[in-house]
């Protein structure tokens, strides 16, 4: 995964280890695809983190998913806090590709496995994926990450 270089944003740039706890245990994301006309179309959904890849949980009968199909470039946000101060998060940006069948109905496949014991316990507390014949699996391997943390400007305490 390539780290934009943040010259102006170093020092609330997350580290490798705070990216990746932040990516494993937020819940919701929100993809940025490409409509036809060139006009961008954003929209909520699930996803997991295994490290390297963002594995987003979309129907397959959705406009998300028709516009990467024909255009796979797509931009990601994960954040989280209310306040100023509270403001983290990262944007991934790169190409998806389809793992698996789609509609996805549980057949064997190995890529999947990690991915497919990480998501119903996040989301469901299940140990197995309820397949319901209306969503697949979209990989996004980031080619850029920018992230901030403005918890990291706070005032040292003495």
């Amino acid at each position: 995964m390539a780290v934009t270089k943040q010259r102006r944003g170093r020092r609330i740039m997350m580290t490798s280890e705070e990216l990746d706890a932040f990516l494993r245990d937020r819940r919701t994301c929100r993809a940025a695809t490409v409509g036809t006309d060139g006009a961008p179309h954003v929209s909520a959904l699930w996803f997991v983190w295994d490290g390297t890849s963002l594995w987003l949980y979309s129907l397959t009968r959705s406009r998300r998913w028709a516009q990467l199909l024909r255009d796979p470039r797509i931009a990601v946000v994960v954040d989280d806090g209310e306040g100023y101060g509270e403001l983290r998060g990262a944007e991934l940006t790169g190409r998806v590709e389809c793992v698996g069948e789609a509609p996805r109905t549980g057949a064997h496949c190995p890529r999947l496995t990690e991915v497919e014991r990480l998501f119903p316990a996040k989301y469901f507390g299940l140990a197995e994926m309820p397949h319901d014949g209306r969503h697949a699996w979209l990989r996004l391997t980031p080619e850029k990450v920018a992230s901030w943390d403005f918890r990291k400007l706070a005032p040292a305490q003495s």
